[in-house]
């Protein structure tokens, strides 16, 4: 946990002494500098966070994935299909000729 707070700080560190050094630069602010540097600055740390999480996640060995593939695939339910050879069922008609009663 440590680890991840000192890259943190190291990542964001450069971008709060760039602000510090503008604000007293920048002279008068108005509300749109403000809002403006408040976005960047949450855009920025939402990045660095994102960043530092993605390198912090473990590896899933493939192994682990090949398990959860085969399992999610024997939980899978498949409807019976029916069969239409089955006593009782007509047979499909071929696409073709037209039967008279749809002839116009």
């Amino acid at each position: 946990m440590r680890g991840r707070t000192v890259r943190l700080v190291a990542v964001l560190l450069p971008l709060v002494q760039v602000v510090l050094l503008l604000l007293p630069a920048a002279g008068g602010l108005s509300l749109a500098d403000v809002t403006l540097a408040a976005t960047a600055a949450a855009g920025a740390a939402l990045a660095a966070c994102a960043f530092v999480l993605a390198r912090c996640a473990p590896a899933v060995p493939p192994t682990r994935v090949r398990t959860a593939i085969r399992d999610r695939d024997r939980r899978t339910a498949f409807l019976p299909q029916r069969d239409p050879d089955a006593r009782g069922r007509t047979r499909p008609r071929a696409p073709g000729h037209a039967l008279p009663a749809t002839a116009a």
